[in-house]
C-alpha cells in the first residue's frame, strides 16, 4: 500500500522530469511557473435583546483558500491546485460550536501536446479528505459520529485525453483511472461507511472481524472545469466529475458538481455563493425524520450544500 501510494503522490514529478529541462538555462525556468490563488474570511453574526419576535443569538464564521500553481511550456502542461475550506457556527452563548464546512481537495494535472492544438495527453493525480469529525445532531447535545480526518478520504489517479481550448474551459476523460478509498476510523470501518467492507459479528452481535479501512475501484472517470469572469467583477467557477466502477455496477455513476459564484464588492470585500451536490450509491445516509436519535431510513441519496458568505477577500 505504502509503495502504491508513493507511486500516485511523485507520479507527476517523474513525468514532469522526463522534460529536457537541462537545455534551458536556469534563469528562464521561472518564467514558464505561474502562480496565484485567493483567501478570505467570511463571518455572518446576529443578536436579539428584548426581541419581541424571538431569535437565538449566533455566530458563524468560514476560512477559504484556493490555490494554483501552473508550468506551460512549448508541448508540456502540469497544472497543481489546492482547495481548502473550514467553517463553524455556535447558536446562543452556551451552544456547541458545529462545523458548516470542510474540505481538502488537491489535483494535480499533466499533460503533453497530442494533437489539434488543444488536445493533450494527460494523468491526472487527485486527493480529497477533511480537516475534522463530523456528526449527525439530535436535539441539542446528542450527536453521531458520521465523518472524521481520513474517513473517508479518497485518492484518484486517472490517465487519459485533456481537451483544453482555452485557460477557461477544459474537459478531462479517462477510460482509466483508478480510486481508493480510506476510512481511517474504527468506528465507520465497521459500519462499513463510503462502501468499505463492514464487520462480521456472531449470533450475539459480538465483531468476529473488524470493518476493512480501504476500497479499491477501478473504472472511467470525466471531469469538466470552468473558470471565467462572465460579467465585470463577477468570476464563475465550476467542477463537474464523474466516475463509473467497472468492477461493480457500472451503471451506476458518482456524481460530484461544485460551483462558486464570486462577487467583487469593492477591492477586499466579496460576496460569494459556493453549492455543491454529490451522488455516491456506495454512501449510504441515515434520517432521523423525527429528530428524536432513531434512524427510521437510510440509503443512498443526493446530497446538496450550499453556503452563502460576505467577507475580506484577497488575491495573490
Amino acid at each position: 500500500m505504502k509503495k502504491l501510494l508513493t507511486a500516485f503522490i511523485f507520479l507527476p514529478s517523474f513525468l514532469f522530469s522526463q522534460q529536457d529541462s537541462s537545455a534551458v538555462k536556469p534563469d528562464t525556468v521561472i518564467h514558464h511557473w505561474h502562480a496565484g490563488g485567493t483567501a478570505g474570511l467570511n463571518f455572518a453574526q446576529a443578536s436579539f435583546t428584548n426581541w419581541a419576535g424571538g431569535g437565538v443569538n449566533s455566530l458563524s464564521g468560514q476560512a477559504l483558500f484556493s490555490g494554483c500553481v501552473s508550468y506551460k511550456k512549448d508541448s508540456t502542461s502540469w497544472t497543481n491546485s489546492l482547495d481548502l475550506a473550514y467553517g463553524i457556527l455556535q447558536q446562543g452563548f452556551n451552544g456547541s460550536v458545529r462545523k458548516t464546512d470542510d474540505k481538502i481537495d488537491f489535483t494535480s494535472l499533466y499533460g503533453r501536446y497530442a494533437f489539434k492544438k488543444v488536445w493533450y495527453y494527460s494523468a491526472l493525480l487527485g486527493f480529497k479528505t477533511q480537516f475534522s469529525p463530523g456528526f449527525n445532531y439530535y436535539g441539542d447535545t446528542a450527536k453521531t459520529l458520521i465523518s472524521d480526518v481520513m474517513s473517508p478520504a479518497y485518492t484518484l489517479l486517472a490517465i487519459g485525453l485533456d481537451y483544453k481550448p482555452s485557460d477557461k474551459f477544459s474537459l478531462f476523460m479517462s477510460p482509466v483511472t483508478g480510486r481508493i478509498t480510506f476510512v481511517e476510523s474504527p468506528t465507520l470501518a465497521d459500519q462499513g461507511a463510503f462502501g468499505v467492507k463492514k464487520a462480521e459479528t456472531d449470533s450475539a452481535g459480538h465483531i468476529t472481524r473488524h470493518g476493512e479501512h480501504v476500497r479499491y475501484e477501478f473504472g472511467g472517470y470525466v471531469r469538466i472545469q470552468y473558470k471565467a469572469e462572465v460579467v465585470k467583477n463577477v468570476t464563475v467557477t465550476g467542477r463537474c466529475e464523474f466516475f463509473s466502477n467497472y468492477l461493480k455496477d457500472p451503471q451506476d455513476v458518482d456524481v460530484n458538481m461544485q460551483m462558486l459564484i464570486g462577487m467583487k464588492v469593492n477591492k477586499h470585500i466579496t460576496v460569494s455563493l459556493s453549492m455543491q451536490a454529490i451522488y455516491d450509491n456506495d454512501i449510504t445516509i441515515s434520517v432521523d425524520k423525527n429528530h428524536d436519535g432513531i434512524v427510521d431510513d437510510k440509503g443512498p441519496r443526493l446530497q446538496f450544500s450550499q453556503i452563502l458568505g460576505v467577507g475580506v477577500t484577497t488575491k495573490f
